[in-house]
């Protein structure tokens, strides 16, 4: 295993073994409006392929996803830890966001994590706080799993 590999494993481990707390959602940038919003904007260059994606990849994203449904949910059932969540998923995106697609990316599973429940949920419940301890038990079972497999 190279030293990127393990360097990158060890920065994943150093955000994620704390996943018990949770994340606040990041703040959606502002909507274009008038006549900007109107104009379609130059084709971009193709892009250069990312190289960047980890092989553990997909847990991450969905590990950023449960950050942001946990962060919804938490809160709403008066965990009131919403500051703590905010910086674990920024760690998380500073360790592993190698590039602005990347960053993009792991941003974007977050808000999606956060926005599902965010749309169905207006108090806690029985079952909000069911999915609360499912997310949890899995970020876990994510983190056991890449820390054993990518070491750490």
């Amino acid at each position: 295993m190279d030293k990127t590999v393990t360097d990158r494993s060890a920065r994943l481990l150093s955000v994620a073994l704390s996943f018990a707390l949770v994340l606040a959602s990041f703040q959606a940038g502002p909507l274009a409006t008038g006549a900007r919003a109107q104009q379609k904007p130059p084709a971009p260059a193709a892009p250069a392929p990312d190289t960047s994606a980890a092989p553990y990849e997909r847990q991450l994203l969905r590990l950023s996803e449960l950050l942001g449904a946990l962060a919804f949910l938490r809160d709403l059932c008066g965990a009131n830890d919403s500051a703590e969540w905010r910086r674990r998923m920024t760690a998380l995106i500073e360790a592993e966001g190698l590039t602005e697609a990347r960053k993009e990316r792991l941003a974007g599973a977050f808000n999606r994590g956060f926005r599902g429940y965010e749309q169905t949920y207006r108090s806690c419940t029985p079952n909000a706080q069911l999915i609360i301890q499912r997310y949890l038990d899995e970020g876990q079972k994510i983190v056991r799993e890449v820390s054993n497999r990518y070491g750490g």
